[in-house]
């Protein structure tokens, strides 16, 4: 299972005063297993080509080759790419309606005319991949949880129609310090657990160099630069001059070596920022 996505192009309102190029000539592979990060400013293209990932969109020219089926051609069946690609937009609690959280859940696999032991194993499998317990949430109203419960809810819906991709667009975005945790752990979860490929937009530096196996930047519809997190946050220089940035943890760790302390520069994460104060604190200590 794969997505290729070959010479794209994506122009708003073709041949009027308001014409826009989204994107421009982009290639890219995602593999079975990846969990890609996307990110760049705001108007970069991001949106716009993960909506073309399962046909939500249609290309002005280029190829979107999913599991192997080229889904911008004519007669290709999109309710059978959208099951295998699932998309979560933003704020997708907003799209919660049913009178409790089963309900809620079980909307699409019913709408699939699945038996309803089926969708039962659905539900049940998607809450738990979601960090939500069966029994004890599944007849509460989805409106008196949390925000981030919510979104779980809102995820798990998504999940229930057991895609093969999962793209999330801005999943933390509005939510507590508690709340985002507790998204980006789940999703964490989905991915090393559960094997699921994951397609992550985000703005957020730091959750990107945690979680992402390859980002990729997009500036002015195009593809900046592509590669693991290692090999993308060296080039400071280039994330600068389109308007992003590396890690706050990074921006540190440079410095410290500047005042001539031996630690990385190739740091990215809390988690890796603190060891390496540690190491120094132990080596002053000495």
């Amino acid at each position: 299972m794969s997505i290729k996505i070959e010479n794209l192009v994506h122009i708003y309102m073709p041949k009027s005063p308001f014409e826009k190029v989204a994107l421009n000539n982009v290639n890219l592979e995602i593999n079975e297993g990846e969990f890609i990060a996307l990110i760049g400013h705001t108007g970069s293209g991001k949106s716009t080509l993960i909506q073309h990932m399962n046909g939500l969109l249609k290309p002005t020219s280029g190829k979107i080759i999913v599991d192997g089926e080229d889904i911008t051609k004519q007669g290709v069946k999109l309710t059978d790419i959208r099951k295998k690609v699932g998309l979560v937009f933003q704020y997708p609690e907003y799209q919660l309606f049913e009178e409790t959280i089963e309900k809620d859940i079980e909307f699409g696999p019913r709408n699939l005319g699945l038996p309803d032991e089926e969708i039962t194993r659905r539900v049940k499998r998607a809450m738990k991949m979601v960090g939500l317990d069966y029994e004890v949430y599944r007849n509460k109203s989805p409106f008196d949880l949390s925000g981030g419960q919510k979104r779980r809810v809102a995820i798990a819906g998504v999940i229930a129609m057991e895609p093969k991709v999962l793209i999330l667009d801005e999943p933390t975005a509005g939510l507590d310090p508690k709340g985002r945790d507790d998204i980006l752990n789940q999703i964490k979860i989905l991915h090393d657990e559960y094997k699921m490929t994951i397609i992550l937009v985000s703005h957020s530096m730091e959750d990107v160099g945690k979680l992402a196996e390859i980002i990729v930047v997009m500036n002015k519809g195009e593809i900046a630069l592509e590669g693991t997190p290692n090999k993308v946050f060296k080039e400071i220089e280039t994330l600068e001059n389109i308007g992003l940035a590396v890690p706050q943890v990074t921006y540190l760790m440079r410095a410290l070596k500047s005042k001539g302390f031996s630690v990385s520069d190739e740091i990215y994460t809390i988690a890796q920022g603190k060891q390496e104060l540690l190491k120094i604190l132990k080596e002053v200590k000495n």
